[in-house]
């Protein structure tokens, strides 16, 4: 049988999803590691992206095969299982039996992540949020993300010498809201390359310090050169928040 688990995670700490030679402590490795002590065989989860180190996952998916039966008529028992041997950075929310081909990487239609700003110091965020201490222009900010909706290759916001298949992606909402204190990027798409968020972000502040023009940050994308496009922001703000399946996946 082959079952998705819904994952949360906080990236401080963890060299990002994905288990790599040489890449230190991944959430992958110490998965992998619970799920083959419970179920007492090897076993490898395949996940629905890689994130970056330090990056935070609340709604991470993660598919494994079986023959161990699990019951899911008591699946309370099962998430307290996985939740006992897993170290609290890391918590199983849901376990869900899926078609044997459904796949939680190829199968995803929607990727949703946020990035969250800080305009105040606070110590109870210090890890979870960019502190911005100068004045941004929100509004101008906003505008600039409802651009990313006009546009299908991101070339200019992929991380260097990284190779794809394509650049391109659809950008189905791209917007900035506002409270007391905060700022949220919040971003959905069928696909990102690595290190897009960050990257977009990274240059929609320089919008919001009035160091670029909307029209300029049209034409950064235009450019289909990361060199024009500004700096990442740190990885402590970026949050994946929600990935999207076609129902016909599960059983």
């Amino acid at each position: 049988m082959r079952y998705f688990l819904n994952i949360s995670f906080v990236g401080t700490g963890y060299h990002g999803w994905q288990s790599q030679r040489n890449a230190g402590n991944t959430v992958q490795a110490v998965c992998n590691a619970a799920v083959t002590r419970i179920l007492g065989h090897p076993v490898v989860l395949t996940g629905c992206g890689r994130t970056d180190a330090g990056v935070h996952a609340r709604e991470f998916y993660a598919h494994f095969d079986t023959n161990a039966k699990i019951d899911l008529k008591e699946k309370r028992k099962w998430l307290y299982t996985f939740n006992s041997v897993l170290p609290f950075t890391i918590a199983v929310n849901d376990i869900v039996a899926v078609k044997q081909d459904a796949n939680a990487r190829y199968d995803a239609t929607a990727r949703t992540y946020c990035y969250l700003i800080t305009k105040k110091k606070d110590p109870f965020l210090q890890g979870f949020a960019h502190f911005v201490p100068i004045p941004l222009d929100a509004a101008k900010m906003n505008r600039a993300a409802g651009k990313l909706k006009l546009y299908k290759e991101f070339t200019s916001f992929k991380k260097s010498r990284t190779e794809n298949k394509t650049d391109i992606c659809t950008v189905k909402r791209a917007e900035w809201t506002e409270e007391e204190g905060h700022l949220l990027f919040t971003i959905t798409a069928n696909r990102f390359l690595r290190n897009m968020v960050r990257s977009i972000t990274g240059t929609m502040l320089m919008v919001g310090k009035e160091k670029y023009t909307i029209e300029e940050f049209c034409r950064i994308i235009e450019s289909k050169n990361r060199s024009q496009a500004g700096a990442s922001v740190p990885a402590c703000g970026l949050y994946l928040t929600k990935v999207e399946y076609p129902e016909d996946i599960f059983e």
